[in-house]
């Protein structure tokens, strides 16, 4: 038989109403002093005060530089040149359009290069002497495309392959453009997992090893987890950066968001239609930045409480 202390379960029921009750009377007799409410109002004073001075600073900021812009000699010139209605309209469209091209773009290079990147990343962390020649091949390769300005990579595979005439191979501008921008972001995406990799403590592969993990179990379950989650920020600003430069394929004759303002800037002979392009890259940038911006945040903050990175 069992005997349950404290009583039956109603009582028990009854007992934690009453301690709530207590609790909420304590709650209800609670009077902040003074002090405290004086701290509280000087904390949202100076609160208003510096939300009005930031205010004003930036009223002011922003009308000096609009009447320096608009008080120029040429600014007549200049509006009519980059910032026509007209050509902004009929650019609109036809720029919404292209920019389909590089959002395919970014995911598909977005994939190719992590995983890429991650395989060049573990190849130059292999061990032992018998991996030598792979590490070798793997510093190789970040070495020279990272040195290696994209647009020239562009331009050697977009139109340097074609040249080739191989047989079976794709003369796509879209395809060898994406080949381009994951060979060069690969060796960026790469030094960034080589780097998190790094930065795992030996003690965690030892312990690993010490439980009956190989090394590449040590690897994929242990050490991998903690530096991919470790570099999320600088992944994530890499990304930004390729989505950027998705638009650089427009050089192999791919109608994405820049060559479609390039064939309406040649018909028309004004260059709104590339501010347009531009201003579209920014408002497609933005939100990836403040994410990036988000995530570097926390995982400070969790870094500072001694919370696992």
């Amino acid at each position: 038989m069992t005997v349950v202390e404290g009583g039956s379960g109603r009582d028990g029921a009854d007992d934690r109403d009453d301690r709530d009750d207590d609790k909420g009377a304590v709650e209800d007799l609670y009077v902040p002093s003074p002090r405290r409410l004086e701290r509280e109002r000087y904390r949202r004073a100076r609160a208003r005060r510096a939300t009005a001075i930031a205010a004003l600073s930036t009223l002011v900021t922003g009308a000096a530089l609009y009447l320096l812009v608009v008080g120029a000699p040429g600014w007549p010139r200049t509006k009519e040149t980059f910032f026509n209605g007209r050509y902004a309209r009929e650019a609109f469209p036809k720029v919404l359009e292209g920019l389909w091209l590089n959002l395919r773009l970014l995911l598909v290079c977005g994939a190719a290069v992590l995983l890429l990147g991650m395989l060049i990343a573990v190849a130059r962390t292999l061990r032992g002497p018998v991996f030598f020649p792979l590490r070798v091949l793997a510093a190789a390769y970040t070495d020279f495309f990272r040195g290696l300005p994209l647009i020239i990579n562009l331009m050697i595979v977009v139109l340097g392959v074609p040249a080739l005439r191989l047989q079976g191979v794709t003369v796509d501008p879209v395809l060898l453009g994406g080949t381009a921008l994951t060979l060069t972001y690969s060796a960026y995406v790469a030094e960034v997992f080589r780097a998190g990799i790094e930065s795992v403590h030996p003690s965690q592969r030892a312990a690993a090893r010490s439980l009956g993990l190989t090394n590449r179990q040590a690897l994929r379950f242990v050490v991998l987890p903690q530096a991919v989650r470790r570099q999320v920020p600088p992944l994530l600003n890499d990304l930004v950066s390729l989505q950027k430069d998705t638009g650089l394929v427009s050089i192999g004759g791919a109608v994405d968001a820049v060559r479609a303002a390039d064939i309406v800037v040649g018909r028309s002979l004004n260059y709104t239609p590339y501010i347009v392009a531009g201003l579209v890259f920014v408002a497609l940038t933005i939100p990836m930045t403040r994410l990036t911006d988000w995530v570097t945040a926390r995982m400070d903050r969790r870094r500072a409480q001694g919370g696992t990175t």
